[in-house]
C-alpha cells in the first residue's frame, strides 16, 4: 500500500464534504419522521452509483474513495429506510 501523499489528503478532503453534505437530510427526516421531499428514484439511483464507486475504490486500493463513498452509502441508505418506514407509519 502507498504511503498517504497530498493527493490522498486532497481526495480525504473531498470525501469528507461530499460526506458531510447528507447529514442535514439525514437529520430533517430523522427529526421531522418525513421524507416526502426526497425522491426515491434519486436516492435508489445515487445508492447503486454509490455501490459502484465502493467496488471501483476497492479496485483501484484507494482510501479517500472508499471512506467517502462507504460512509455516503450508509448516510443515504439510512434515509431511504427512514423514507420507506415513515410512508408506511403516515399512511
Amino acid at each position: 500500500m502507498n504511503s498517504l501523499n497530498y493527493i490522498d489528503l486532497f481526495g480525504f478532503l473531498a470525501a469528507l464534504l461530499t460526506t458531510i453534505a447528507f447529514l442535514p437530510q439525514l437529520y430533517k427526516t430523522w427529526q421531522t419522521k418525513s421524507a416526502d421531499d426526497v425522491s426515491l428514484v434519486m436516492l435508489i439511483l445515487f445508492i447503486i452509483g454509490l455501490f459502484c464507486w465502493i467496488i471501483y475504490g476497492l479496485k483501484i486500493n484507494s482510501i479517500p474513495i472508499l471512506v467517502a463513498n462507504i460512509i455516503t452509502f450508509v448516510f443515504n441508505f439510512s434515509i431511504l429506510i427512514l423514507k420507506i418506514s415513515y410512508r408506511k407509519t403516515n399512511k
